[in-house]
């Protein structure tokens, strides 16, 4: 019996690393991974941004800075937020920003009748949002209203927003107000799932009226980035028709929305699930990949020179609300399988850089994969926060190609790579390398070599748990967070690393 658990050991031991390695060309890094990849994004869904980002001014115990929440505001510093997208989603082609403006107690109420049917007051609105943002020194991404709207409507927000002083009736307005200099906001998007809360449209007819919409969306002294409302996972036929259809001096950007779900009419627990739930949710995450290429190619096509950039607008795991939470609020737990999807996504992103130049995870605060939980005055920083963190190191480097060969994580007679990986070089030389391993079950040995690299005092940091389900509770908000990773040796220019199941670990290899 003994005999047969050392050669059972030896053979575990072998199938972990025996396919595994990692080579990076330290020397042929070019592009840059926009820090924008590490973006995200707030609707007006649920507790998101009432109770979530913001609690007024008046009537709370909770410590706020001009109402936004400053624990939730301090958690998303560490982060480095670089760009936020706001106020939809679904929610963004029924809203019309002049009501959001002006004394507080006499905006005019909506229905949200996207997410729960619930009474909006407006009171966090364009003046608000755009606090926030500078705050947390993000760029702002506005979503206008195509659904509903006008085009006189969003070209009024942008002079609202960036046109100097005195040079419309909507900047003295704006100083009215309070705001006497304009905020100068970058980036548009012109309207949001046209093809379906957005309006159900055709493609040909949403490129005839975005072409319409971005002709009067202009501001003479800032540069613009226009973005068209993209397709749906693998809607190809949708990037077509606007590559074909916008001429390219209208459009900057095309959007993409890709969410990991088992399925649409049963997405199953956010923590209570199986390996095989687990399994499927990781086949939707890695399907990025695919969608990023196959997308990527239509816009080669009509754009060689990548004039044109692919925004991942809306991305993240969605199960069912957690329960005897409000269906239409989508508030949910987040686990390690998060961390995981986050991992492979960001990864994925990192080396798609040349075409993805943003990406908004959804959703920043109380909503799908979220950062940040919040109850009354408690706040959790999930899996997923952790992971961002861990992964802002990428942020504006240099990004170094690799080849990655990996040993496949198997359930039933189905695979997936069991490891992905990006890496880049930052500004001051320091390059670090992130690597995931997905696999529920075995832990991965992996050796890494760099060209002309000499290694020493390489640090690691890691983030994994004991069980895939478990998660930050409001009675244990710390039970995963990152910890020291040292289970690594070097020799050479080679690392041979040790890797437990699901786990996501990022090495820092200072300059020489």
């Amino acid at each position: 019996m003994k005999v047969y658990f050392c050669w059972l050991a030896i053979c575990i031991g072998f199938t972990a690393h025996s396919q595994n390695t990692l080579s990076i060309d330290v020397a042929k890094g070019k592009e840059i991974i926009n820090k924008n990849i590490y973006g995200h994004f707030a609707e007006h869904l649920g507790n998101g941004i009432y109770g979530g980002l913001y609690v007024g001014e008046k009537n709370t115990t909770i410590p706020n800075k001009n109402g936004i929440r400053t624990d939730v505001l301090d958690a998303l510093k560490k982060l480095k937020v670089p760009v936020v997208r706001w106020p939809g989603g679904c929610f963004a082609d029924t809203y019309h920003w002049k009501d959001g403006i002006g004394a507080k107690n006499k905006r005019p109420s909506m229905l949200n009748i996207w997410w729960g049917n619930v009474k909006e007051d407006n009171s966090f609105g364009t003046h608000e949002f755009l606090q926030l943002c500078e705050m947390l020194q993000a760029e702002p991404y506005l979503s206008g209203n195509v659904g509903s709207g006008t085009v006189q409507e969003m070209a009024d927000w942008l002079a609202y927003t960036n046109y100097p002083k005195g040079s419309s009736p909507v900047t003295d307005l704006r100083a009215t107000n309070g705001r006497t200099e304009p905020w100068k906001v970058t980036y548009w998007g012109i309207g949001n799932e046209a093809w379906g809360c957005g309006g159900n449209m055709k493609p040909e007819y949403y490129a005839n009226l975005y072409r319409q919409y971005a002709t009067f969306l202009t501001d003479g002294k800032n540069r613009l980035m226009r973005i068209a409302s993209g397709a749906s996972d693998g809607d190809y036929n949708w990037t077509e028709v606007l590559m074909r259809d916008i001429p390219h001096h209208l459009l900057d950007a095309v959007a993409l929305h890709h969410y990991s779900i088992i399925n649409w009419n049963k997405k199953g627990s956010a923590t209570t699930f199986s390996e095989e739930q687990y399994f499927k949710i990781m086949q939707s995450a890695l399907q990025m990949n695919e969608l990023v290429e196959k997308h990527s190619a239509i816009m080669d096509k009509y754009d060689p020179q990548k004039k044109v950039a692919l925004f991942v607008d809306e991305w993240g795991g969605w199960y069912d609300v957690e329960p005897g939470t409000n269906p239409g609020f989508l508030f949910q737990q987040n686990t390690m399988r998060d961390a995981m999807i986050a991992g492979v996504t960001l990864n994925i992103f990192n080396n798609h850089c040349d075409r993805v130049k943003m990406a908004n995870l959804a959703q920043m605060v109380n909503v799908l994969q979220s950062v940040v939980l919040t109850h009354q005055q408690k706040i959790i920083r999930t899996p997923t926060y952790h992971v961002m963190e861990m992964f802002n190191v990428h942020q504006d480097a240099t990004l170094l190609p690799l080849h990655i060969t990996s040993n496949n994580y198997q359930f039933g007679n189905q695979t997936l790579p069991a490891l992905s990986a990006s890496a880049s070089k930052d500004k001051e030389g320091t390059i670090h390398i992130s690597i995931v391993n997905i696999d529920a079950k075995q832990p991965q040995n992996l050796t890494l070599s760099l060209s002309n690299t000499h290694l020493q005092n390489i640090k690691g940091r890691i983030l994994t748990a004991e069980k895939i389900q478990q998660y930050n509770s409001f009675e244990q908000p710390d039970l995963i967070q990152p910890t020291p990773f040292t289970q690594f040796k070097t020799s050479g220019n080679e690392i041979t690393i040790s890797m437990p199941p699901f786990s996501v670990i990022v090495l820092a290899i200072p300059p020489q």
